[in-house]
């Protein structure tokens, strides 16, 4: 659906993308992530029209943004940081004001009452956007960026000054949206990354230095998979059944019944392990995977500075 190919941006002698490229695919939640001055933001605008590219391309739903700048913003909703709204104006009125702007071709009334349903404003219609909390200005600035059922969604930091209900809420919205919309989600708040997101693409120093699924992420870093397992049995017979499994590189004793098992990347060794343990006598209590969370992986990433 969004395919970014060997994109760069310079500012004289400064290189802010250097040779980028990613796709995110129909109907995927693809996180974004680095840190401040990595890219994002510029890859974010470059996306949706609003800054043009050095070099290289970027394709929305086949048509090229350089090409049919047009067609491609039709395609994308967009939500910066900062909603674009009008304090002034009601709920329902700014919603109307955009529609129009949009040029939207879809039975107006109908359309904006869908939306307002969608993120859950339809309550607030009638008030004054300046008098609505935080969250709810949130939702309004979703709102517009669904007006006229875009296929693409571009988010960028949607979290940002929320509290933790809210955070939920609009976490819970955009897991929604991605059943029906390719989303491209920027945010700082790793944890909501993990609990959102299907693909994360993480950017560092204006290059790409990840595309990963987010459970797969670690795997990759480190070359190797984690379990974690809670045993009941003889810790020695144990030990001993768990280093004998084909693949497994590493067995560590880390409390009375709790074992982490290092394994080779390329293996699922959990039937395995299931096996050797039962040959034991021994008892599965847990067996979960493991490794590094999203915030070590992109630590580890962004501190030893991969490309």
């Amino acid at each position: 659906m969004v395919e970014v190919k060997n994109l760069c941006k310079n500012y004289g002698e400064i290189k802010a993308l250097d040779d980028i490229s990613f796709t995110a695919n129909s109907g995927e939640v693809l996180g974004f992530l680095g840190p401040n001055g990595a890219g994002k933001s510029t890859t974010m605008n470059i996306i949706t029209g609003y800054l043009s590219a050095s070099s290289g391309t970027v394709t929305v739903d086949g048509d090229e943004v350089l090409d049919n700048p047009r067609a491609v913003k039709s395609k994308i909703g967009y939500l910066p940081e900062v909603p674009p709204l009008y304090p002034d104006m009601t709920v329902e009125g700014y919603l109307s004001f955009l529609f129009d702007l949009k040029a939207v071709r879809l039975p107006k009334d109908e359309h904006i009452r869908e939306v307002m349903c969608i993120v859950k404003i339809d309550d607030v219609r009638g008030r004054l956007i300046k008098n609505l909390s935080k969250g709810y200005r949130q939702r309004v600035g979703f709102a517009q960026a669904l007006l006229g059922n875009p296929p693409v969604l571009i988010l960028d930091e949607p979290t940002v000054g929320l509290d933790p209900k809210q955070i939920i809420e609009i976490r819970t919205l955009i897991k929604g949206l991605g059943k029906k919309h390719t989303v491209i989600f920027s945010s700082h708040v790793l944890s909501e990354v993990s609990a959102t997101c299907d693909r994360v693409v993480m950017i560092h120093n204006g290059r790409i230095v990840a595309d990963e699924k987010v459970g797969e992420l670690s795997e990759t870093i480190s070359g190797s998979g984690m379990l974690e397992l809670e045993i009941e049995g003889s810790a020695t017979e144990i030990a001993q059944a768990l280093n004998a499994v084909d693949g497994v590189r590493k067995v560590t004793r880390t409390a009375s019944q709790c074992y982490t098992v290092e394994h080779d990347s390329d293996k699922d060794v959990r039937r395995a392990v299931f096996c050797a343990i039962a040959r034991t006598d021994g008892a599965i209590l847990m067996m979960r995977r493991g490794g590094m969370t999203l915030e070590e992986s992109f630590l580890r990433l962004t501190e030893r500075g991969e490309v």
